[in-house]
């Protein structure tokens, strides 16, 4: 036993840094295939056949999604299977009358050690901002971190999860992605580490107090001092630049003073919290140290169980723990309380702080204004987790009786059929709320709407089944809040067409089996007979139980089987000539010269409700691969994102976004998604570019000996293209056979004469032939000019290539262009700090060792001798191995398929 308890301290550790951890490669770019138009077709044809799920594959991809759910309710049943077992001779009167009888000091006093846990709490941030070398003002800082744990602590899962959160508002402040993962990675092993590190505490200080379980003290003791041994080298190794290997990889320990602030604070907000649960058992039956530790393996089995919360779990292990010796009735009184306490009241107060400041649309100060800003990130998250909150608490409401109070109340003002009507309808909305819970998490106005229906309705029911005054006023919080965030609730999506993730399933299903759970405790002394269905009674609390929960089953299984099982309109086909003519009027009226590459046909489209923008995007397995960011106004972005997102999911597919831009990461994450560092793009000012100076040297030496070799450069407008289009194909037929190369497709053009035919080609030629040339890509705005094609003859002078985008920048900066974008350098600009994410070390690794597939450095090489500016792009995509998987479908989506991958 005391093995086991030491495998989950550690366990516990591991599984909270392994899950921050993605491996995975990025595809070449840039790169062309040898091959014609027909071979193109071709393989775009049967990556379109292959995209079509059978009806195997779908049955394949629902049981996928269900299966995490699945093994979290089965660790659930068996956990409140235990607790029922425990708690055999305790009624749900007992239970009452505990709790009643609890005194206001010991409430208060609960309240103070749960202001203590959150302040502590704040610290954290604090710690790893000051690790990442970054620094935000103290209040805002306070509350994100508020919020975060408000809502990770009593949900925990998806986007609802603290560091979720802490992505979107850090993603908002200008915080890189890899260092946002630094911040949660330092926050997740500070919490993991001084968990353990107070569990060890408390067993060598209390060991003895547990000798009614089956442990040895002394096995417990021992299990404390390895924990704080290990925790006490890790503080000696600590050090400015030192670093530890652990799973794998190399990891950059905080300054020792750092370290044993975050202990200290670690240690406060565990005790703190289990301090709250102490503070509500019977005064004397227990002592600090033990339920500290008792309180921190619980809290660790919780986490490892993925159940939302630990709901169930924690609390067997602290029944099975303290029952005994305190009495099932004040341990399960006090249980209820902690999660009252110290749950549900800060997810309280961080809406009502969030509505505070959302009702403040004039900032007084720029801190006040950075404060807004945060609480408008917020918002969705912490409106939305308590929608769900509240959608629970009207579910366990139906579960229980009333008090004879309010019975008498309701017998004398209201009729049976509308009492009986309000129990069923109540619980029915709790769980409508549920699946309304996550549109407001992600924002969507028809969520927002629905609620402001739902509230006020559930609001009159919970007066008239019972004169619940406790609901309706927490009912009331949620609708002032959704009063005064309404502008933030602005993305047009139907909300019928949600896509259940697996943690909304697992969230729903805990719930669910709670409520049932709580309909057997109370109501274990009544005998089951078939009559209790149609006995209607005032005091015929049993029967309106079962029947509500009749309805909660029904509701819930219809609204996750539509979304489940619901027929998806999947619209497979390549654009039409209308659509690609329509899409192009859109790139024409935008300044990024990437979206150019709608025109080559192979890609998909999803235009804007309203048709002003549109996002292309391939599919390759599992994944749904948008080119870039949405194409068209910047105001379009966040409806087209979502309805991608939700597209993909609908499928059983991933959404990946590639090769985005660093000021719209803020959009994906609040889709979901995070962002993972591909490379950077090269862009070149024009308004300063010359040849003059010792840093342009060397490309005025390359036009000097091109004049000398009387090559010539001129642009072949789109009309001029057709009459030169075979001697451009004689140009690139040579370059691929003389380079083994493919052509590719997606993110890079191909020889195709249809795409040549419809813009500006730049040449260069010696005695009127061809011996160079790059095709242009150009919008109706002089913002920047690119290029996608480059091709030249085998024999074609050195340095072919340097002159003629010299040249191009030339003719560019005279027409007024602000900038010459010369494309990405896949993996450059990496960090290479022992600190860095593995994402990072991986990517160095291959952009100094893939020289096999791709030219990596000398690329960067090459552009950077034009003195370009270096932005980062991104791939956004769900955490875990989605990045990995993602990349390997990209690269066969570029490659044309395996073989393109594999080869040249």
């Amino acid at each position: 036993m005391p093995a086991v308890i030491l495998a989950c301290l550690l366990l516990l550790v591991a599984s909270t840094v392994q899950d921050l951890q993605v491996l995975g490669s990025t595809p070449s770019s840039r790169q062309t295939r040898k091959g014609n138009d027909a071979e193109v077709e071709d393989m775009t044809q049967r990556a379109t056949r292959s995209e079509v799920l059978t009806p195997a594959g779908e049955r394949i991809t629902l049981l996928r999604r269900l299966a995490l759910p699945a093994i979290a309710m089965l660790v659930l049943v068996v956990a409140w299977f235990a607790v029922s077992r425990l708690a055999a001779d305790l009624s749900y009167a007992d239970l009452r009358a505990s709790i009643a009888a609890t005194a206001p000091a010991t409430l208060l006093a609960a309240l103070a050690f749960t202001a203590l846990s959150f302040a502590a709490l704040t610290l954290y941030d604090l710690g790893a901002l000051a690790f990442i070398g970054r620094q935000l003002p103290l209040p805002v800082v306070a509350l994100t971190s508020f919020c975060a744990y408000a809502v990770g602590n009593t949900l925990g899962f998806g986007a609802l999860t603290a560091g979720a959160i802490r992505y979107r508002f850090y993603t908002s402040q200008g915080v890189e992605p890899e260092e946002i993962a630094g911040i949660v990675t330092f926050v997740t092993v500070a919490f993991g580490l001084g968990l353990a590190g107070v569990a060890a505490f408390g067993l060598l200080s209390a060991a003895g107090e547990f000798a009614h379980l089956p442990v040895s003290p002394t096995g417990l003791q021992w299990v404390g001092f390895i924990v704080l041994a290990v925790l006490t080298g890790l503080v000696f190794a600590a050090g400015s630049g030192r670093t530890v290997r652990l799973f794998a990889r190399e990891w950059r320990l905080p300054s020792r003073r750092l370290m044993l602030r975050q202990f200290l604070a670690t240690a406060v907000d565990v005790s703190a919290s289990a301090a709250v649960l102490w503070a509500l058992l019977p005064a004397g039956s227990a002592s600090l140290p033990a339920v500290v530790a008792l309180y921190a393996v619980a809290v660790g089995l919780g986490v490892l169980s993925h159940v939302p919360a630990g709901l169930g779990v924690f609390e067997t292990v602290i029944v099975a723990g303290l029952g005994d010796r305190v009495g099932m009735e004040a341990v399960l009184g006090a249980l209820v309380l902690y999660r009252v306490i110290y749950h549900l009241v800060p997810l309280v107060l961080a809406v009502l702080a969030i509505s505070l400041l959302e009702m403040r649309r004039v900032a007084a100060s720029p801190r006040a204004a950075l404060a807004l800003r945060a609480a408008t990130r917020m918002a969705p998250p912490t409106i939305g987790a308590f929608t769900l909150v509240l959608g629970a608490v009207l579910i366990f409401s139906g579960m229980t009786p009333v008090g004879e109070g309010p019975l008498g109340l309701l017998e004398a003002w209201l009729p049976l059929p509308l009492v009986e009507g309000a129990h069923f309808l109540g619980s029915v909305l709790g769980v409508v709320l549920l699946l309304v819970a996550r549109g407001l998490v992600f924002r969507l106005d028809g969520a927002w709407w629905l609620a402001m229906i739902l509230v006020p309705v559930s609001m009159m029911l919970s007066m008239a089944k019972g004169m619940a005054l406790g609901e309706t006023a927490l009912l009331a919080t949620l609708l002032l809040a959704l009063i005064a965030s309404r502008r933030v609730f602005s993305r047009p999506a139907s909300l019928l067409h949600q896509a259940l993730s697996p943690g909304w399933l697992a969230a729903m299903g805990t719930l669910i089996v709670t409520a049932a759970a709580l309909l057997f405790f109370v109501y274990k002394e009544v005998g089951y007979t078939h009559e209790l269905w149609w006995q209607f009674e005032l005091s015929g609390e049993a029967p309106r139980s079962l029947r509500a929960m009749v309805g909660i089953l029904l509701t819930a299984g219809f609204g996750a089987g539509w979304m489940l099982l619901r027929p998806f309109a999947d619209a497979t086909a390549l654009p039409t000539p209308q659509e690609r003519d329509r899409a192009m009027r859109i790139v024409a009226a935008q300044p990024r010269t990437d979206a150019c590459l709608v025109a080559m046909g192979d890609k998909r489209l999803l235009f804007s409700t309203d048709g002003r923008a549109f996002i292309m995007y391939g599919r390759q397995g599992r994944s749904w691969v948008a080119l870039s960011d949405p194409v068209g106004p910047r105001e379009c972005w966040p409806e087209l994102v979502w309805r991608f997102v939700e597209m993909a999911a609908q499928a059983g597919g991933r959404a990946v976004f590639y090769q985005v831009a660093a000021d719209s990461l803020a959009l994906y994450a609040d889709a979901g998604l995070m962002a993972f560092k591909l490379g950077e793009e090269a862009r070149v000012p024009l308004a300063d570019f010359d040849l003059k100076g010792a840093r342009r040297a060397g490309l005025r030496q390359a036009i000097n000996r091109a004049d000398r070799e009387r090559l010539d450069f001129f642009i072949l407008t789109p009309e001029q293209v057709p009459a030169r289009l075979a001697e451009l194909g004689a140009v690139s037929a040579a370059w691929m056979a003389h380079h083994k190369v493919r052509e590719k497709r997606f993110s890079l053009g191909a020889f195709n004469p249809d795409y040549l035919r419809g813009q500006p080609v730049a040449v260069l030629t010696r005695e009127g032939r061809i011996v160079a040339f790059a095709n242009l890509l150009l919008t109706g705005l002089k913002d920047e000019a690119s290029i996608d094609l480059m091709r030249f003859v085998p024999e074609a002078p050195n340095g072919v290539m340097e002159v003629l985008l010299t040249r191009l920048m030339l003719h560019f900066r005279a027409a007024g262009y602000a900038s010459f974008n010369l494309g990405m350098a896949p993996l450059s600009g990496l960090s290479a700090s022992a600190a860095a994410p593995v994402w990072h070390r991986v990517g160095r690794a291959v952009f100094a060792h893939g020289e096999r597939f791709y030219n990596f450095a000398g690329l960067r090489a090459f552009k950077a001798k034009f003195r370009p500016e270096w932005r980062p792009r991104y791939l956004a995509v769900g955490g875990g191995i989605n990045p990995m998987l993602a990349l390997t479908d990209i690269a066969v989506l570029i490659g044309g398929g395996l073989r393109g991958v594999m080869g040249k």
